[in-house]
């Protein structure tokens, strides 16, 4: 599985940016699909996930800004970011995962950069 993820940019705060990430190959087994990130000199977190049914999650930064979806016919996953703020600057993730991690996918990287 190849997971392509794309929809990174420059944006001044409280712009908007939508990222994608479709993944090519069989997802079967898949159970979630997730965007984390990771700014110059910080651990990678955790910004958003949604499980096969459909449940969501997000980092407490990123509350009420961001909304992950997922559209299941394209093997795609979605992170719409609104309110961007420059500490939302970093390189974006997506992630695909199984039940205990067995299967776990990562894409290349975005690179979303927001200028105050």
């Amino acid at each position: 599985v190849r997971l392509q993820a794309s929809g990174g940019g420059l944006v001044q705060a409280g712009g908007s940016l939508r990222l994608s990430c479709a993944a090519s190959g069989s997802i079967f087994g898949i159970n979630a699909m997730n965007w984390y990130r990771q700014a110059p000199g910080k651990q990678r977190e955790l910004v958003a996930g949604i499980k096969s049914g459909g449940n969501t999650d997000y980092a407490e930064s990123v509350k009420g800004r961001f909304t992950i979806s997922r559209d299941n016919a394209k093997n795609t996953v979605y992170l719409q970011m609104n309110m961007l703020k420059p500490e939302d600057t970093a390189v974006y993730y997506c992630n695909f995962k199984s039940a205990f991690g067995i299967r776990d996918y990562w894409g290349q990287g975005t690179l979303v950069t927001v200028s105050s």
